[in-house]
Order: structure tokens, then sequence, then C-alpha cells
């Protein structure tokens, strides 16, 4: 009944416009040959700026075929970003220090449309599309607050496949099976008639994970994306997409258990149930030579169930008379949202090529959640004990002006943030020395920034900017649901201030691309719990400081060596990389009551680094490794929540054996058999795979 209740709703939101211009289609991405796919983002595309950000486009496939939607290798050239890995398909990921639990920090979409659970109200990313429908994804940081929301932690947008636009019919079809029972599976038809263009898609995948016990899980994905190109100036886009996934939860292990087994399961029974289908209608239409528009509409239904079993500790499996009951939670979201952009083309001051967007984001998110109590450990259903509705409605404005000037480039932004949330308890059993809530509260929050861009030579920049961000509280933080846990009646939202000075270029002809810099973020008012005379208090509990330098560098060695010779074994021999990406980070809360301790998730170091060797798009090998510093898993710096440093290798592999029909892939994760973990829960230490393997192939008809 809920999935048709969801399907009547995002059917009855239609769709809207959305499109590129001529001039937009011209100033498309620096795409480099040979292993240099990794390229940063133009100074504008559509309606939207990038100049003097600090950008990154990570392109799928330029890498061998990656299974499984494993991030660490789709992240591998990506400094900054920490993956806190686990055995589920869930997707967790910080960046410069801020906590990575489901990407909260970040601003995370599809093709321009969030796709967290509510990105105010309840800003987790269960979900991202897998690996195979992805196209290539936009890291945005620094100034992304600006862009695309409030969050301090940039932006990561994926966006996926377009028609393929060769003939009316191409069927793609890939099978994959690895170890601890994986097996993969995604078929897609796609092809373009006149002005119409498809792309159809179904993705599954099961395992049953290498944890002793319950650690199986099961992912289903399907959809379809059309487009219709109405004239030279005219896209519509519409985007249908259907997710579902179920896991179990083998339970948290503590640092003795680990280091004796790490394949051991304290939780037999506990799973997870996540389902969401969305909709999207756009728009993207010239409205002169000068002036363009980009409008989307969408309607989102997003269903997280959870059956936990009583009792308990970190890293014991729960025992006792709570252990024969189970905690049964629903969250549901219907969201229908809005983004409307507008790009203006200009020319002043005596130059050419100033660029002006300014446009309008706005969404209605209902939320109703229940808690319940099951009178047997795997209990289906029970007694209801909480019960909240939560409805969140969030309208930003904002602007950015591209101020070109010869070789520099300047883009003051600003973006004026409006949130209205309501929570209303009907039900809490747990609560009985403080009253049910009844809470709605308005934020107005303005933000500004800059960004600059100065061309020092065709083939160097040096950028710069400032940008300011905010991180509303969260349902769980305006109305907390612990037993008789309070708010402090002076809370407020986090703020954030961050800068970037940095220098990038790109040598086509040596095969050389680099981008270092220097960043500085202040995150104040951060919100967590206190205990205050006895009793729990939601409560700002401190503010940091996170500093560090990032940078990235690849080098084409055969490129190299033509270039230096006047040889030709580019053509013949084909491309062989190295690569290396880096974070060196100092984060410290300077004030409150962690003053003096390290934020978690926050190591000193991180790198990434590897070779890869490709030949005509035919082969494509790469030897690849992450290595993080040792950090800790919470504010306080708890020893049960200390993560050793880990260095993991990955070696992926992929062969053309007929043309571009027929491809076989295959490689080994954690190639040197590395004993580590990247996530500690309440429930203990998440501990992460040893060495497995896995292989595949795919046909191509069309």
């Amino acid at each position: 009944m809920k999935k048709l209740i969801a399907t009547v709703l995002l059917g009855t939101l239609g769709s809207l416009p959305a499109a590129q211009a001529a001039q937009t289609t011209q100033l498309g991405e620096v795409v480099v040959k040979g292993t240099q796919e990794v390229t940063t983002k133009p100074a504008v595309e559509g309606t939207k700026i990038y100049s003097g950000k600090k950008t990154e486009v990570i392109d799928l496939d330029a890498a061998p075929t990656i299974i499984n939607s494993n991030y660490r290798q789709v992240l591998q050239k990506t400094p900054g970003l920490l993956l806190s890995e686990e055995s589920t398909p869930l997707f967790s990921v910080g960046y410069r220090g801020l906590d990575p639990n489901r990407a909260q920090f970040i601003q995370v979409l599809k093709d321009g449309v969030p796709i967290t659970a509510d990105m105010v109200g309840y800003p987790e990313a269960y979900y991202v599309p897998p690996t195979q429908v992805i196209d290539h994804i936009d890291f945005v940081k620094g100034g992304a607050s600006l862009l695309y929301g409030p969050q301090p932690g940039g932006a990561l947008n994926f966006v996926t496949r377009d028609p393929y636009d060769g003939s009316p019919l191409r069927i793609e079809t890939e099978n994959s099976w690895g170890s601890h029972d994986l097996y993969s599976h995604y078929t897609s038809l796609s092809g373009t008639q006149g002005d119409l263009g498809y792309y159809a898609y179904l993705h599954h995948r099961q395992g049953q994970g290498f944890r002793q016990f319950n650690s199986q899980f099961d992912v289903l994905y399907g959809g379809a994306k059309a487009v219709y190109e109405q004239d030279a100036q005219t896209r519509w886009t519409l985007i249908f997409d259907a997710y579902e996934e179920t896991h179990g939860e083998p339970g948290g292990l503590t640092r003795a258990q680990f280091d004796l087994d790490p394949s051991v399961s304290t939780k037999l029974i506990d799973r997870f149930e996540l389902n969401r289908y969305s909709l999207t209608g756009g728009l993207e239409k010239d409205l002169s030579e000068a002036t363009q528009l980009d409008a989307k509409v969408y309607g989102v239904y997003y269903e997280r169930l959870s059956w936990r079993q009583r009792g308990g500790g970190f890293g014991t499996a729960p025992t006792g008379a709570t252990a024969s009951t189970n905690d049964i939670e629903s969250q549901e979201f219907y969201t229908g949202g809005a983004d409307i952009r507008v790009r203006r083309d200009y020319d002043a001051l005596g130059h050419e090529g100033h660029t002006l967007t300014a446009g309008v984001t706005y969404h209605h998110t209902d939320s109703p959640r229940t808690d319940s109590r099951g009178t047997t450990a795997d209990a289906e259903d029970g007694s209801l004990r909480k019960d909240t509705d939560r409805t969140t409605d969030y309208l930003s404005v904002f602007a950015e002006n591209l101020f070109k000037l010869g070789r520099l480039s300047i883009t003051p932004s600003v973006r004026l943030e409006n949130i209205w949330q309501d929570v209303v308890e009907h039900v809490n059993l747990d609560k009985t020395a403080v009253p049910l809530a009844d809470e709605n509260e308005y934020d107005l929050e303005p933000l500004a920034g800059v960004g600059v861009n100065y061309e020092v030579t065709d083939e160097m920049d040096v950028y710069a900017n400032f940008s300011q961000g905010y991180r509303p509280k969260i349902f769980t933080q305006a109305v907390p649901s612990g037993t008789n846990q309070v708010v402090n009646t002076d809370l407020q939202a986090g703020r954030s201030w961050q800068t970037d000075l940095g220098l990038k270029g790109d040598l086509p002809q040596q095969g050389l691309r680099w981008d270092v810099s220097w960043f500085f973020l202040a995150f104040d008012d951060q919100i967590g719990s206190a205990t205050v005379n006895g009793q729990s208090s939601v409560q700002n509990v401190g503010d940091a400081e996170h500093t560090g330098v990032e940078l990235f560098a690849e080098q084409d060695l055969v490129r190299l060596w033509d270039n230096w010779t006047g040889s030709s074994y580019g053509e013949s021999f084909g491309q062989l990389g190295i690569f290396a990406g880096g974070m060196a980070l100092d984060a410290e809360f300077v004030g409150g009551p962690n003053k003096g301790k390290t934020p978690q998730y926050a190591p000193d170091y991180l790198l990434k680094t590897g070779v890869e060797y490709r030949h005509k798009d035919l082969v494509k090998v790469r030897l690849g490794g992450t290595f993080s510093d040792d950090h800790y898993a919470d504010d306080n710096n708890t020893s049960t929540r200390y993560i050793p440093s880990y260095k993991v290798w990955d070696l992926m592999t992929e062969l053309k054996l007929w043309g571009p029909n027929v491809s076989v892939f295959g490689g080994v994760n954690n190639l040197f058999d590395e004993d580590y973990f990247s996530r500690v829960r309440g429930d203990g230490i998440d501990p992460s795979d040893g060495r497995n393997y896995y292989a595949g192939v795919r046909v191509i008809w069309g």
C-alpha cells in the first residue's frame, strides 16, 4: 500500500523544464587522453559557475570496471575524502575531518537533485546510485555550500549516463561473481530515435558478506531516463528510479574480538531495509543567445526500516531479559521540490565574458516516524512506543556573478537559507520526566562567499576561495527521542567558514596534471550530547579548526618520454601512469568540553597512490593503494573508538576481447590481506574484509 501511495504521489508531480545552451555545450569539460581521466570542472557549465572553486571530475569509465559499488576504488584518485567502510551497501564518507556517517556533512546529489532522506531534517545519504549507471561524479569542495546547499563538507553530484546516441537500440549486459557468494547483474537498453533518446536499466546484486552470520545483503535497482531534444534550444528530461535494499546487521566487535577473528558476528537477527522511489522532470532551454534556464521538479518517497534485538553493548551479544524483545523503527519521507536556475552572459566594465547565475531551491518533506517494541527478539511488528510527525520546508535563494577581467576572474556569491521545521510527538512512552514535544522553528541564515582565479599561463592557474557554511539542527536534535532527553534552550545551529588557496596545472603534452592547496576550516557550535545535572542534554559542544594541505599529481610516463625524445611509443605501447593524492590535516577542538581533542575521523594524513596501464581502451590495469593514519571514531577520543592506521591495495583489470563488444574484468580487493577497520559504531568495531576476489564479463549488442 505504501508503494502504491508513493507511486501516486510521484505521478502527480509532473515534469518541468531544464536545458543546456549551445554556448554551454562549447564550454564542456577539458578531457585529456590517457590516464588523466579525473579533470576539473570548467569555469562555467550550464547554469553553474565553478570558477575559483576547487573541483574534481571522477570519470568511472576511465577506470577498470568497479563492481559492488566499491567506493574505495571509485575515490582512489580523490584526496581528502575518507571512506568509512562497512560490510553493508550503505555509504559513509567524510571530507577534511568531518564526520563521515552517511555523508551527512556533504551535499549528496544525483543529477543535481538531493538524495539524502531530507537535506535539512535528516541529511543522511543511505542510498547512492550503483556504479554501473554513473557516467561521472562531480566533486565540488570549499565553496560548494553556495552552489548546492549549506553543508560545510562540499558536494558530490552523481551524474548518470545519457541515452546512447549511436543507434536506436543498444543492449548492454554485465554479470560478475566474487568471494562470499557475491553475484552482480546489470542490463540496460539505450538508444536514440530522431529527437528522442532513452536509457532503461536494471541492477541486482547479492552476497553473504564475510561475517560468519547475518551479513547477507540484497540490492535491486531499476529506472529509466528519457531525453527529448525538442529543438536546438530546448531539452526535456524525465528520470525515474526505484531502489530496494535489505541487509543483515552482524553487530560490532571489541578490539580483542577483532584481533582474534574479525569475521565474528555479535548480532544474529538484526536487519535493515531501505526503499526509495523518485521521479524527476527537467527542462534546459536557451531563452536567448545569452540567457539559459535550467529547471527541475522532483518527488521522492523514502522508507527506512530496522529491526534490532534489545540488550547487548559494545561488542557484546544481547543477553538478559531485554534480549527477548526488539526495537522496530520506521521512518518515511515524502518529498516534493524544485530547483530553478538562470544564467545570463553579458559584457561590462570594458571586458567580455561576465556571467550571472541566480536561482531558487524549494522542497517540502513530511516525515512520520514510529518506534515499536516487539515481544520476541525477531518480531516483525510490536506495540507502539513512539509516534512523531516531522515536517520540513526549505527555501533557498542564491546568486553568483563571475567577473571576467582578462586573466583574472572574481566570483562573489550569496545564498539566503530559509528553513521551517515542525516536530510533534503524539506518543513517547520513554518520556516520564519531560513533556511531549510540540516544536516549530524558523531559521533564516544568510551565507556569502567569493572565489578568485588567475590564469598564470594557459596551463596553470592560481585560485582562492572563501565561503560560509551552515549545519541546521536536524530532527533528532530539535526534538531528541532519547529517554527523558532535553534540548538546551539556547541551542544554536552549527556554522562554518573555510578557505582554499591553491595552484593547479595541466600539461597534456607532458602527460602531467597537478593540484595543490592549503585549506582552513572553522566549524563552530557543533551539536552533540552532554550530561547536565544528571540529565542528558542536546547542546552545542564545541568549536573546531581544521587546517591542512591537499595535493594530487598524475604523470603519464610514456607521454613524458615521447615528449622528451620525440618518439611515439604511446601509439604502440599505450599509457603508463603513476598518481598520488594526499591530505595532511591538523584538526582540533579549540572550544567546548572537548577542547584539545581531535574531531572524529580526522587522521593526520590520508594518502592515495598507485600505478595504472592503459592501451587504446583495450586494456586497463590499476594497482591503487589507500593509506590512513590512526584516528578516533568519536569526539571524546575514547580508547575503544580508536582506529589504527591501515594500508589497503586493490588490483583491478579489464580486457576487451572482441573490439568494444565483449569485455572481461576482474580483480583482487585488499591484495595484501590487510587486517583493518575504518568504522566504529556504538555497538563496536565494524571490520573490513580481507583479501577477496571478483571476475565478470560484459557483452554489448548494437
